[in-house]
């Protein structure tokens, strides 16, 4: 079976003082699976600590790997949660919330990515998960794996997913090369976070060389992939089920029609942030939404 393999570059950008590298939404690529936005921001020490003041969300679930450091997170639910080294924070948006983050340490490696809802869940109640102990499994060809969300390698992710997911976070100490079983039916990314990998899609004729600042999407079809590296490296394989059509994305909301975008954003004009709430807590100002720009349905 063929299968598109593409090279996807990160653009950069700032989030609340702390520079990150975007994967997506992409021009060239918009979604993988549900996966609708990848940041990463680090290993760094920033000039000044991040300090993103309270904002709205709908549609989506945010999710935050911490690798380095600490980062404290408040939302409009009343939750209160630092997020450690090797920890993740779910918050499940659906019909809307709000939440505000600041980094607790000087030094921080962080990757922030948002996973669409479907339909069926995208107007459901907000929630707010902390996950402390993730699954890990040691593939013994150097490379150690963190499963972040659904099945990989004998090992389940205790975070939940609305649609067909997987997300791992894989780290080598040094030299290290394995052959990776891939679910032929998701589409998958391999996002380089430290290090530089040779990626060997199965049935692709060319080895893409692979370094941070860059993310290489591998279209449903393939069986498997090796990784390999000559030194220290971290990844994350992020991969899902191909959306028939993929949502309308703009600034933090995740919808399907302009004219919703309108109304969220009027909503959160409102003294008390309508259907997104309050952040107690936070000392600073809420971040003011932008004007919305005339928008297309996707």
């Amino acid at each position: 079976m063929s299968f598109l393999v593409e090279r996807i570059t990160s653009h950069v950008g700032d989030v609340g003082g702390l520079p990150i590298q975007r994967a997506l939404p992409n021009k060239g690529r918009r979604v993988i699976g549900a996966w609708c936005f990848a940041d990463h921001a680090g290993p760094a020490t920033p000039e000044k600590r991040m300090n993103v003041g309270p904002h709205p969300h709908t549609g989506l679930s945010t999710f935050s790997w911490m690798i380095e450091g600490e980062i404290l997170h408040r939302d409009s639910l009343g939750s209160e949660q630092v997020l450690r080294a090797g920890q993740v924070n779910l918050m499940t948006a659906g019909r809307g919330i709000s939440h505000s983050e600041e980094s607790l340490s000087d030094r921080i490696h962080l990757a922030q990515l948002w996973i669409a809802l479907p339909d069926a869940e995208r107007e459901m109640a907000p929630s707010f998960q902390h996950f402390a102990d993730l699954p890990r499994a040691a593939l013994n060809d150097g490379w150690d794996a963190t499963v972040l969300v659904g099945d990989f390698a004998g090992e389940r992710s205790p975070v939940p997913s609305f649609t067909p997911l997987l997300g791992v976070d894989l780290v080598a100490a040094g030299p290290a090369c394995a052959t990776l079983a891939l679910d032929a039916r998701f589409e998958h990314g391999v996002m380089l976070l430290e290090g530089e990998v040779e990626v060997s899609p199965a049935g692709h004729d060319a080895v893409e060389t692979v370094a941070p600042g860059t993310l290489l999407y591998i279209g449903a079809g393939c069986e498997s992939v090796e990784l390999r590296c000559s030194a220290a490296s971290r990844l994350l394989l992020l991969g899902g089920e191909p959306w028939a059509q993929a949502p309308l994305l703009w600034w933090n909301f995740v919808g399907r029609d302009p004219a919703e975008m309108q109304v969220w954003a009027e909503d959160w004009t409102r003294e008390d942030g309508g259907r997104f709430g309050v952040v107690q807590g936070y000392v600073g100002p809420r971040i003011p939404v932008p004007p919305v720009p005339a928008l297309r349905k996707p």
